[in-house]
């Protein structure tokens, strides 16, 4: 009897319309589909490690482990998490493209093209301190000349009109003569 029951119920809900209610089926986050573990309601993982993007846990979880990234997780407050959990996958793939190094050498490299800029945009300064320079040396020069060079025309044109006086006659006589 119990079997024509289960039958009845599924075939009266079957030809029924209306909604039941079922149970939300969610999907694991990416941590426990790769630890191929039960994603639980409350998983630490799951709000930093969505289930379309697995390659952010598995990048951490090379570098640090499951239970080291489930550890720090819940050391830390909930706002802080998200930062922590980006800064962790940044220094994995950081680890993992420069194993020696890691971060430590992707912060020397940026560090080494700051001073490199630093002394760059240094030179550049100075290079302008020195046109500007150039050019007020420049303009002092031009104006020293052409002081110079209105006393000197001033003074031929006073020697001129004094000449002139004296050579009247040959400036009005006709040239063609």
């Amino acid at each position: 009897m119990e079997g024509s029951d289960t039958i009845n119920t599924s075939s009266s809900s079957s030809s029924s319309f209306q909604p039941q209610p079922q149970s939300v089926v969610i999907s694991p986050c990416a941590a426990c589909k790769i630890l191929r573990r039960r994603c639980v309601d409350k998983c630490v993982l799951a709000p930093y490690f969505p289930p379309h993007d697995p390659l952010k846990f598995t990048t951490a979880h090379r570098v640090f482990g499951a239970s080291n990234i489930i550890k720090f997780l819940q050391e830390l407050p909930e706002e802080q998490r998200e930062d922590a959990v980006s800064s962790m996958v940044y220094e994995a793939k950081a680890r993992l493209r420069d194993p020696v190094y890691g971060c430590t050498g992707a912060i020397c490299q940026l560090q080494k093209q700051v001073t490199d800029l630093q002394e760059q945009l240094a030179i550049a300064h100075a290079d302008i301190l020195n046109m500007q320079s150039q050019h007020s040396n420049l303009m002092a020069l031009i104006y020293m000349e052409m002081a110079q060079s209105t006393n000197a025309v001033d003074h031929t044109k006073t020697s001129f009109f004094v000449e002139d006086t004296n050579n009247l006659g040959l400036l009005l006589e006709p040239l063609w003569t």
